[in-house]
């Protein structure tokens, strides 16, 4: 019995030790019903077999770094300011008087840049340093809305063009 145990043990031992080869294993690809590329080992109708090269070396090459462009890119200093919401000439239907206004800048938000947002040529609040504002208790009728890009210190270094939008509130006043 001892016997059985020690030779079934070295047995198992000995088909451990030898290496796998990934080679065994078939893989297949098709597209599922929603047109996304699908892999497995398991065959479908309409699948086709992906051919695997092997390398037998079990080290993995060096890879060529010599075409990667690993220079940092200068920030270019051209920025446009857009504002995305509300568009121009929209009408917004809201009793509490609220509009929500984002924008857009270009190229990219740098670290110590500002916005500043102008509801009818009057800053609106503290310049901060998101494009998205919340404007509370607009009054009803025309408006005009324009930001501006400050940079560290004060200076407007970009302005977005003006957008209109029209505020809808219900009348306060009871008809007779």
């Amino acid at each position: 019995m001892f016997l059985i145990k020690f030779l079934g043990t070295v047995l198992l031992l000995t088909s451990l030790s030898f290496p796998v080869e990934a080679t065994s294993a078939k893989i297949y690809v098709w597209r599922n019903e929603a047109g996304v590329l699908v892999f497995s080992d398991s065959p479908k109708p309409g699948a086709e077999e992906v051919e695997i090269k092997t390398n037998n070396n079990s080290v993995i090459p060096s890879i060529d770094t010599s075409i990667l462009d690993i220079t940092p890119k200068k920030i270019e200093d051209d920025y446009q300011v857009v504002i995305v919401q509300p568009i121009d000439n929209s009408t917004i239907r809201d009793n509490t008087g609220s509009v929500h206004v984002s924008g857009r800048i270009k190229p990219i938000f740098k670290r110590g840049l500002s916005i500043q947002l102008y509801i009818d040529n009057i800053p609106y609040e503290k310049p901060q340093t998101h494009s998205m504002f919340a404007l509370r208790d607009i009054e009803r009728g025309e408006h005009q809305i324009k930001m501006a890009l400050l940079n560290e210190k004060g200076k407007v270094i970009a302005l977005s063009t003006s957008i209109t939008f029209y505020m809808h509130r219900a009348s306060v006043v009871k008809a007779r």
